[in-house]
């Protein structure tokens, strides 16, 4: 793995740390968004010395080309984000509306919803604690953060667009999507306990 670093560019070797540092700090990397594009295409041009590097911290890169999308997959625990109750359920709801709108639109398209998508469906689950402006900020910047989504205009409105990001796919896989349900009806059953 030196060998292979030590034969790259002074450029090459400064793009490969920030990549490395990109990908650490953000978990997901996806082809679509613009501040990503450079660093995703890197890490496909020498993904066998990525491999390499993470293997040796313990991680795993999971690359699909098809999507345009990178997940770095921790081996323990330490490495796995805890999310509170409203940002898990923003980051369901997200799921389910980038399933939803999948289906209409060409690969090509990017899924696009608005803020007020988000309360819709949150409305129509029949969560028994209303999500409060504050915390669904707070969520969508922390989903913006992880390359999850991006966010066009102002995000204090409910007309705010999101772009939601073929990333999300490696963050909840389709076939986790009846555990998305599942979880939904969990947290609502603990609501009407509480």
């Amino acid at each position: 793995m030196l060998d292979a670093f030590e034969k790259m560019s002074v450029g090459q070797q400064q793009q490969f740390r920030d990549t490395a540092n990109k990908l650490l700090a953000t978990t997901f990397l996806s082809r679509d968004k613009k501040d990503n594009k450079e660093a995703y295409y890197f890490l496909m041009s020498y993904k066998d010395l990525f491999d390499e590097f993470f293997s040796i911290l313990g991680y795993e890169i999971e690359l699909d080309m098809q999507l345009g999308a990178v997940k770095l997959n921790g081996a323990n625990s330490q490495s796995i984000l805890k999310l509170r109750r409203d940002e898990t359920l923003v980051l369901l709801i997200l799921r389910l509306l980038y399933h939803e709108r999948i289906k209409d639109t060409s690969l090509n398209d990017n899924t696009v919803v608005a803020v007020s998508d988000i309360h819709q469906k949150y409305d129509m689950l029949e969560i028994k604690k209303k999500l409060n402006k504050t915390d669904l900020i707070s969520s969508l910047r922390l989903m913006r953060r992880y390359n999850l989504i991006e966010i066009t205009g102002d995000i204090n409105t409910s007309a705010c667009k999101l772009v939601i990001l073929p990333t999300i796919l490696l963050a909840i896989k389709n076939e986790d999507i009846t555990e998305v349900f599942n979880t939904i009806n969990k947290i609502n059953a603990e609501e009407v306990k509480a």
